[in-house]
């Protein structure tokens, strides 16, 4: 479309400026034959050439102004094209000037910017955090290491069992961002199948509920009894209920309860379940970012990946999360999944 502005443009210069030189050479008698004698009306015919030339430069100054309104933000963008190909995603142009077509360009160039400058951010934040979360457990390892076979320390169950419990600090670790990474691409295969919440939910407490007796941590669930069949992928569900829960179980003191309860939503399109822990709570200026990879309290052996997790697992099946809390009051963490045609249980 801009190129053929241009060429039409272009044209219209050209054949305007042949007509403004045509006339002017009439109205001098430059093409009547033999010069001579001016004929009649002829000096009418010189005035409306000079006219017609004033007012073809007028019409080539205001056409010189319009392409200029078009090229200078073309040329703008032009150069900011260069600074991103350079690397600087802080560039934006100005939303200025020119057709339509070109304010609509300028203002997506500035949103592609805006979201390449985010990820950029994002990016350097997730390697940072790694480096910090794998630095730990190898410098455990790496030390116990050291004394062993410097003979600080002896070979027995004591000692490896401790850099036995750091190696899968970091096998988890490495899962936990493998999911992730594959969550937020949008390339986590899900296997879908009709799943019974109720004993999804029951398997799923039960492989807590150990360390949940020694903690002295009372744990409950119940599923409601018109919860129908899930299409959903057993598997990253469980996943998500299970990291909610250790995430209760973590901060829950002795005494204090946890409860997984699910049924329909308000919208029976959807089933909500929720972890309702009776913990100190999640100060105010961390709530907003829980979701977030690598969010935790300093006192967490866990790796801030368990509710960024969560939340892309859920988003992937379609569903919602989100968390109520306060201080003192405990946290709730739920989250829904789409009921669908299926048929109840």
């Amino acid at each position: 479309m801009w190129a053929f502005g241009c060429l039409l443009a272009a044209f219209m210069v050209v054949a305007l400026s042949a007509a403004i030189v045509s006339l002017w050479l009439f109205a001098f008698g430059s093409l009547m034959p033999g010069g001579g004698t001016e004929p009649s009306g002829f000096g009418l015919g010189r005035a409306t050439g000079l006219i017609v030339l004033v007012v073809g430069v007028l019409v080539l100054v205001r056409i010189g102004r319009r392409v200029r309104r078009f090229t200078e933000p073309l040329d703008e963008l032009v150069d900011a094209v260069g600074r991103v190909e350079a690397g600087d995603y802080t560039v934006r142009v100005q939303e200025r000037g020119g057709p339509g077509e070109m304010r609509g360009l300028a203002h997506g160039f500035n949103t592609m910017t805006t979201r390449l400058e985010a990820d950029e951010r994002q990016r350097r934040s997730l390697l940072a955090d790694v480096s910090h979360e794998l630095r730990t457990p190898l410098t455990v390892v790496q030390g116990n290491l050291e004394a062993l076979v410097d003979g600080v320390y002896p070979a027995d169950e004591a000692h490896l069992s401790g850099i036995l419990d750091e190696t899968r600090v970091l096998s988890r670790l490495v899962d936990d961002l493998r999911t992730l990474a594959l969550a937020e691409s949008g390339t986590l295969a899900l296997h879908r199948e009709p799943t019974d919440l109720d004993v999804l939910v029951a398997e799923t407490v039960n492989s807590f509920r150990a360390a949940a007796d020694e903690g002295g941590v009372a744990i409950r669930a119940s599923v409601g009894e018109d919860v129908p069949l899930l299409e959903v992928d057993p598997v990253r569900i469980r996943e998500v209920i299970g990291n909610l829960i250790a995430n209760a179980q973590r901060y829950t003191p002795r005494g204090g309860t946890i409860e997984i309860a699910a049924a329909l939503a308000p919208d029976p399109s959807a089933v909500r379940i929720a972890v309702t822990d009776s913990g100190p709570g999640i100060p105010s200026d961390v709530l907003p970012h829980v979701f977030e990879r690598f969010v935790k309290s300093p006192e967490s052996r866990g790796s801030g990946l368990g509710l960024a997790i969560a939340r892309n697992l859920v988003v992937s099946h379609g569903g919602q999360i989100g968390v109520d809390s306060a201080p003192g009051r405990g946290t709730k963490v739920w989250f829904t999944l789409p009921v669908g045609d299926q048929p109840e249980r």
